[in-house]
């Protein structure tokens, strides 16, 4: 005689019951249980132990006239379209948080290229005037007539004064440098945010029926967009 025999109904139903109410057995292993044999799967189907999952997986629910198991398979395919529901949500607002950074990249990348394309005309007209300069001491020493007749030529053409436009370009440059600095580090940063964000959209995809709620910081900036749209469109 098997062991499952030996034990009468009454201990078979407290074990059951023990496993729901510690939280350690579910409806799958409910269901399980009740293919291993004609008296288990009797004893799995007893409103009681339905009853039991009912309450601890929905606990704020009303009871109703139906079988506990299928008002529990009711509340379960409700449960799952709502959280398919929120997942399609939480999917949708971690594409919108893509899309941001993908946009502020690219608007960082933007004030890169206009910051180097200043450094580099700001280097430019530096060397040139360096050239300029040069030339303005060489004219004061003897040199081949076609040699300081150059000079000459490059220094009557500089139409500004030399040392006040270097420390001006110096101070340029050393600004440009910076910015640039400050763009590289707010490229790395929205960089990872938006590696995070890819990363946490992948992750929704892979498990849509995980319980996807808003945090209370994500709520507050919902309400805030929303207020700002409401603005606008009274505007």
């Amino acid at each position: 005689m098997s062991w499952k025999n030996e034990l009468p109904d009454e201990l078979w139903r407290k074990i059951l019951e023990i496993g729901i109410k510690a939280s350690n057995f579910t409806f799958k292993d409910l269901c399980c249980v009740s293919i291993c044999s004609r008296r288990l799967h009797r004893l799995s189907n007893e409103d009681l132990l339905w009853s039991h999952l009912i309450s601890v997986d929905f606990p704020n629910q009303t009871s109703s006239s139906s079988s506990a198991k299928s008002l529990y398979k009711i509340r379960f395919e409700r449960e799952k379209e709502r959280k398919l529901w929120a997942h399609k949500r939480a999917v949708l607002r971690k594409e919108s948080q893509v899309s941001e950074h993908l946009r502020k990249l690219r608007e960082i990348e933007v004030r890169l290229r206009e910051e180097r394309n200043k450094l580099n005309s700001a280097l430019l007209e530096l060397s040139n005037l360096h050239k300029v300069s040069q030339a303005s001491v060489a004219l004061n020493v003897w040199q081949p007539e076609v040699v300081r007749g150059r000079q000459k030529q490059m220094v009557e053409q500089c139409v500004v004064p030399v040392e006040s436009r270097v420390h001006a370009l110096d101070m340029e440059v050393k600004l440009c440098n910076q910015q640039l600095q400050v763009f590289d580090k707010a490229y790395r940063d929205e960089k990872r945010r938006l590696d995070t964000a890819k990363e946490g959209l992948k992750s929704m995809k892979y498990h849509p029926l995980r319980d996807y709620t808003l945090s209370s910081t994500e709520n507050q900036e919902n309400r805030k967009k929303r207020k700002t749209l409401k603005n606008m469109h009274q505007l």
